[in-house]
């Protein structure tokens, strides 16, 4: 008796067959074809244009844009940018800067600057926060819903308003809500439909 294992019984290869008639069976494997795929057998429709398989840095980089964190930055630093805009704008027409006629000293650029940067950051402040929160909203949101439609920016425009006016009490949050939820959709409604 030894202990070594039974020699290997030799494997017939069996081919796949669709039907037991020959020429039925050699006919379906002329359309159908081997049942192996490999990658440059994979048919892609081109609806619009060529299409290229993307590499794995492609979709890295695709995912890092639509991830939620990047999202939230890039709405952040936008804010930030358009609120600074628009409180530069704001301070440089503003009626309470001082009436340099009417008042026994003169008003110094030095001090009408340090005024337009502090509107400035404030504006910015408020835009970035705004941006940021509503963008993270509208993204968490849109993940757990798994539709993107408009009615996640008026979810996101309804919890960021509330936010934002529940500082004030909770009467001006829901002012605050239902009044960024209609601009949301008003303005979401206006960019697609055009």
């Amino acid at each position: 008796m030894s202990l070594l294992p039974p020699p290997p019984k030799e494997i017939k290869e069996t081919k796949p067959q669709f039907f037991q008639n020959a020429e039925l069976d050699d006919m379906a494997k002329h359309f159908i074809g081997n049942l192996y795929r490999y990658r440059e057998n994979i048919i892609i429709p081109k609806g619009n244009g060529p299409v290229q398989i993307k590499t794995k840095e492609e979709k890295m980089i695709e995912g890092t844009i639509e991830s939620c964190t990047f999202k939230s930055l890039t709405a952040c630093v936008m804010g930030y940018g358009l609120g600074a805009a628009i409180g530069l704008f704001t301070s440089s027409v503003s009626p309470n800067m001082t009436d340099p006629i009417g008042n026994e000293r003169k008003q110094t650029a030095r001090e009408i600057f340090r005024e337009m940067r502090s509107t400035t950051h404030s504006y910015a402040k408020n835009f970035a926060l705004i941006g940021c929160v509503f963008s993270a909203v509208e993204c968490a949101i849109e993940s757990q819903r798994g539709v993107t439609d408009w009615r996640n920016g008026t979810y996101a425009g309804g919890v960021t308003g509330g936010l934002i006016g529940l500082r004030a009490g909770v009467k001006a949050g829901i002012i605050g809500a239902l009044g960024f939820a209609a601009f949301s959709t008003a303005i979401d409604y206006y960019m697609h439909s055009r």
